[in-house]
């Protein structure tokens, strides 16, 4: 595993921001570079469970370590959610479960600067970086129209 960073400042509001990352309806737009038709389901409840999925309904099964909306969030990933099971004891997952995505944003007179770390194995990382780049991109649109 690696931590690798991600970081852009936008010319919004922080809990614009915020918004357009965690909204159902701006999500499944900057994170189609990872999976299309991603949604995310969550109580937003420090410990509680978070799902990553997507269009077929499949994904990651988190939890939140920690929670400040709209300055920042810590997912803990736990497992993979395959045709509704839950899986978070197989072999495969154990190599990873554990592993995190942090979302910090900090709001400078009008701006924010929206930073994310993510935990990804080492094969992963092109894909990340991929996905992030272009997905920020589409955050900072979202998050500057008026």
């Amino acid at each position: 595993m690696e931590t690798l960073s991600y970081m852009i400042m936008i010319e919004s509001s922080l809990q614009k921001v915020w918004n357009v990352l965690w909204g159902d309806e701006t999500y499944g737009k900057w994170t189609q570079y990872f999976n299309p038709g991603s949604k995310v389901k969550s109580d937003w409840q420090i410990g509680g469970k978070t799902y990553f999925l997507n269009a077929e309904g499949n994904g990651l099964v988190s939890t939140i370590g920690s929670l400040q909306q709209p300055h920042y969030v810590v997912f803990k990933h736990l497992g993979v959610l395959k045709d509704g099971v839950e899986d978070t004891q197989s072999k495969e997952v154990k190599e990873w479960s554990g592993s995190f995505e942090r979302y910090f944003l900090t709001e400078f007179g009008g701006k924010t600067k929206l930073y994310i770390e993510v935990q990804a194995e080492k094969q992963r990382r092109e894909a990340m970086d991929a996905g992030f780049t272009k997905g920020l991109q589409t955050v900072k649109q979202l998050a500057e129209q008026v």
